[in-house]
């Protein structure tokens, strides 16, 4: 028996059959294996754990529902064996005598040039509805088929359709609210005149001194409270310039280094 056409005519009944998925695929080529030591003679004796192993199938469920599945379709025939000294038999079916060359179809050649532009058969009027159907050049992209052998199956709905849920808002759509709110431009207050400031500060009872530092410090950096946003209240800054000029005025302090002065008549030479 020719093994490569053999694979060739399974791997060409496998893309006709949609009921079959990678787990039985992976599951015959294993048997395939065992096949291929017994010199492709039938019947042969095969051992669960040692297929398992070979598939790269962890669960025993799904290696005899596969095989089963297997056995049911026609690709082989499974015997069980329920001595545990005795292992199952399974018979391997020939499929490179289903392989049959193919008549070759000659097409007759054509000008592809001998129409004009504008009789083409799309026409820059038509919509995308009126578009020829390209056919898939592989055939094994149709996987949305249903699979008979898992019924169980049911696509899940979001939970986004049931009505008492879409009027629910999720913790991601309250942080985007506030991310929104904290773009928003705020409204500046109007910029105040020295003359206002001063004003302000007379009644305060603060030091005119105070006004000019306050009026200065703020327009240099274009009345940005900390340096990164737009004053909305220049009362209350004046308020918190009075109540922290307080903390950084230094005590006057006389006769510095008092412990430094020493007599000009002091002997040296004197033990301490």
């Amino acid at each position: 028996m020719n093994y490569i056409k053999h694979l060739t005519g399974f791997f060409e009944k496998v893309v006709q059959d949609k009921t079959l998925n990678p787990t039985h695929i992976s599951l015959y080529i294993a048997l395939f294996q065992f096949w291929n030591f017994n010199r492709f003679r039938n019947p042969i004796s095969i051992t669960r754990d040692e297929i398992m192993r070979i598939s790269k199938i962890a669960s025993k469920a799904t290696y005899h529902k596969c095989l089963k599945n297997l056995h049911a379709l026609g690709y082989l025939n499974y015997q069980p064996s329920y001595n545990p000294f005795k292992g199952s038999q399974v018979y391997m079916f020939d499929f490179s005598e289903h392989l049959k060359p193919k008549p070759r179809q000659t097409t007759p050649k054509t000008n592809t040039f001998s129409e004009p532009l504008d009789e083409q058969a799309l026409n820059n009027s038509q919509t995308s509805a009126e578009q020829a159907l390209v056919p898939s050049i592989n055939s094994i992209n149709d996987t949305n088929l249903p699979n008979p052998l898992n019924m169980d199956e049911h696509p899940k709905k979001e939970a986004t359709d049931h009505p008492d849920l879409k009027n629910q808002t999720t913790p991601a759509i309250k942080e985007k609210k506030l991310r929104q709110k904290k773009k928003e431009p705020s409204t500046p207050c109007p910029i105040p005149t020295l003359t206002e400031i001063l004003t302000y500060f007379d009644e305060q009872q603060y030091p005119e001194i105070e006004a000019h530092k306050f009026f200065n410090y703020f327009s240099s950096n274009g009345w940005l409270v900390g340096g990164k946003t737009k004053m909305k209240n220049w009362q209350a800054s004046a308020r918190n310039w009075i109540l922290n000029a307080e903390k950084y005025k230094q005590p006057t302090t006389e006769n510095r280094a008092r412990n430094l002065n020493t007599t000009t008549n002091k002997n040296y030479s004197e033990p301490l």
